[in-house]
C-alpha cells in the first residue's frame, strides 16, 4: 500500500465533522490495506509496530532542519516506511542519535509535503493524540460489517486496538467472539466523567448512587493467579517491581484468580494521604525500592471487580461487584456510601476533603464496567481552583491545529513585578478561541524561535486546575495539574494577574 494513500484517508478524515464520514472514511483504508494491514491499523491509532523507537523532538527537529525540497509525486510504500522504523528501533549506542537522525532522513527526504507532515504527526505522537477512538471503533465494526457492540467489547478487555481491527476486518465477527479477559493483559480503566456537584450527580444518576470517596493516588489493576500477582498502571506498564507492598496486599485477598481496580496511595502515619506527587516517586523510580517503601509506604484500595476466580464481572451490575468486594480486608476497601439524597452525598463529599482526599465519584447502582470509557454512570465531583497569569509565549500548532498558535507558555507575577514562568497548557483552547489568540499575539510577538514565538506579556489568562504541587522542573518551583485555559481577562492587566506567592499558598500541604 502507498503512504499517500494512508495521508488522503487521514486528511479527508480529519477534515470533517461527520462522524459518520470519518468512519466510512477510515474503513475503506483498513480494507484496501492487504497484508499491510497490521501497519495500518498501527498508525492510524496514532502508534508503531515497534513502540517506541527512541524518536524525540531534537530528532525530528534535526530532519527537518537538513530535509532537500519535498518531492513532487509521492514515491514511499507502507512498507518501506515501516522497516525504516524496525531499523531505527534497532539502533543503539553513543553514536544511535545520529544515526536514528540519518536513518530518517533517508525516507524523509523522498516523501511529498503531505507525507511528511503524517510522518512527522505520527513520530512525534500529535497523530496519537487526534486519533478519536471512537470514530476508530466505528470504522472497523464497518470495514468488517459486524456489530459496532462486539468491536467495543474486543477492544474492552484487549486494549489493542490494531489487534481489534486485524482480527475484525480478517476473521470477522466469530473471530472477535474468542476475545475474554486474560489474566496478566491489562485492561484499559474506565474512566468518570464530571459532574459540578454532589446534588447535580444524584440527579443524572436517578436518585440512587453507590459515592466513593476520590483518592489522589496512582489508578492501579491488579492481576492474580495463585501466587504470580502483577500490578499495572493506567497507562498499562507493569510496575511491579517497584511497588512490593501492593503485590503483597493483593496475595492476601480470598480468591485464587482475579482482576481488580484500585488506586495505591502513600499515606501518612496519622492516616491522612500525601500528596500525589509522593505516591507517584514510587511508580517513577525502580532503584532504592526498598528505602522509598520505608520512607513513603503505598496502601492500596480497592474500588471494583473485572474478574473474579475465573468469571467476568465487568457484564455484573455494579451493586453485583461491589457486594463481591465486601471480603475483602478493611483496610484495603475504598471509603463507599450508598445514598438516596444529596445531603448524604454532600456530607460524605465534605467528609472526603476534609480528610484530605481530592473529591469523590458517584456510580450508579446498575452500571456496567465499561473498560477504557468515560461514562455516565462514573460522576466524579471535586473542587477546581482558578489563577489568573500572564502569557510569555506560544508555539506554532500541529495537525488540527496547524497555523495556529497553540501551546501556551503561562507565568505569575513575581515580588519585583517582573514575571516568573509557572506551566505550559495547550487544554481548554476552543476552535473559535485559537483563532482569536493567534491573531493577538501575533501582535505582541517580539521574537520567535523555531515553533515558539516571544510575545510582550500583556495578555492574561485564566487558568483552571486541580492542584498545585512542589518541583524542581520548573523556575517557580510549583506546578500546576491538569492545568487548562478557562477564559482570557481583557478586563485585568498584567499588573493584575496573580502572584508567585499567591500559587504558593496553594500548594497542597
Amino acid at each position: 500500500m502507498r503512504l499517500v494513500d494512508i495521508v488522503q484517508c487521514w486528511a479527508e478524515a480529519r477534515s470533517t465533522r461527520m462522524r459518520r464520514v470519518k468512519s466510512r472514511t477510515l474503513a475503506a483504508c483498513l480494507n484496501s490495506a492487504g497484508p499491510d494491514l497490521p501497519i495500518v491499523a498501527a498508525w492510524l491509532t496514532g502508534t508503531l509496530c515497534q513502540g517506541k523507537i527512541g524518536i524525540g523532538f531534537d530528532v525530528l527537529t534535526r530532519v527537518k532542519r537538513t530535509s532537500t525540497p519535498p518531492a513532487e509525486y509521492p514515491s514511499l510504500d507502507v512498507t518501506d516506511v515501516n522497516d525504516c522504523f524496525s531499523t531505527i528501533a534497532g539502533l543503539g549506542g553513543t553514536e544511535s542519535k545520529t544515526a536514528r537522525a540519518t536513518t530518517l532522513a533517508a525516507v524523509y527526504d523522498r516523501g511529498t509535503a503531505a507525507e511528511r507532515l503524517f510522518l512527522l504527526e505520527l513520530l512525534s505522537g500529535e497523530l496519537r493524540r487526534a486519533t478519536q477512538e471512537g470514530v476508530l471503533l466505528d470504522a472497523i465494526a464497518r470495514g468488517a460489517d459486524i456489530p459496532a457492540a462486539r468491536v467495543q467489547r474486543a477492544y474492552m478487555v484487549t486494549g489493542d486496538l490494531p489487534l481489534v481491527a486485524i482480527t475484525a476486518i480478517r476473521g470477522g465477527e466469530s473471530a472477535l467472539q474468542h476475545f475474554h479477559i486474560e489474566l496478566f493483559r491489562p485492561l484499559r480503566p474506565m474512566l468518570a466523567s464530571p459532574a459540578e456537584t454532589a446534588a447535580e450527580a444524584l440527579i443524572l444518576l436517578d436518585g440512587d448512587a453507590f459515592i466513593d470517596t476520590k483518592l489522589d493516588g496512582v489508578r492501579v489493576q491488579i492481576h492474580r493467579d495463585g501466587h504470580q500477582v502483577r500490578v499495572y498502571t493506567r497507562q498499562l506498564e507493569d510496575v511491579t517491581g517497584k511497588v512490593p507492598e501492593v503485590a503483597q496486599a493483593a496475595r492476601s485477598f480470598p480468591w485464587d484468580q482475579f482482576v481488580l481496580d484500585g488506586e495505591a496511595l502513600a499515606m501518612r502515619r496519622d492516616g491522612t494521604p500525601h500528596p500525589y506527587a509522593v505516591s507517584q516517586k514510587r511508580f517513577g523510580r525502580d532503584i532504592d525500592v526498598g528505602a522509598l517503601r520505608i520512607q513513603h509506604p503505598l496502601q492500596l484500595f480497592v474500588f471494583d471487580a473485572l474478574l473474579l476466580d475465573g468469571e467476568e464481572c465487568i457484564d455484573w451490575r455494579a451493586s453485583r461487584r461491589f457486594a463481591a468486594l465486601d471480603a475483602l480486608p478493611a483496610a484495603n476497601k475504598v471509603d463507599r456510601i450508598r445514598v438516596q439524597n444529596a445531603d448524604q452525598a454532600y456530607a460524605f463529599y465534605q467528609g472526603a476533603l476534609e480528610a484530605g482526599h481530592e473529591g469523590i465519584i458517584a456510580k450508579a447502582p446498575s452500571g456496567q464496567y465499561s473498560a477504557g470509557a468515560r461514562a455516565r454512570s462514573w460522576l466524579k465531583i471535586k473542587p477546581t481552583h482558578t489563577v489568573d497569569l500572564v502569557v510569555l509565549a506560544a508555539e506554532w500548532g500541529t495537525g488540527r491545529r496547524a497555523g495556529k498558535l497553540s501551546n501556551l507558555h503561562l507565568a505569575a507575577r513575581d515580588s519585583d513585578g517582573g514575571f516568573i514562568p509557572l506551566c505550559e497548557t495547550f487544554r481548554g483552547l476552543t476552535d473559535e478561541l485559537l483563532v482569536w489568540q493567534t491573531e493577538a499575539l501575533q501582535r505582541l510577538q517580539v521574537d520567535q524561535h523555531a515553533q515558539r514565538i516571544t510575545v510582550r506579556p500583556e495578555l492574561v489568562v485564566e487558568v483552571a486546575f486541580n492542584d498545585v504541587q512542589l518541583t524542581t522542573r520548573h523556575p517557580s518551583g510549583v506546578s500546576l495539574r491538569f492545568a487548562r485555559v478557562k477564559r482570557y481577562r481583557p478586563d485585568k492587566s498584567a499588573a493584575e494577574a496573580d502572584t508567585l506567592d499567591a500559587v504558593k499558598g496553594l500548594v497542597s500541604p
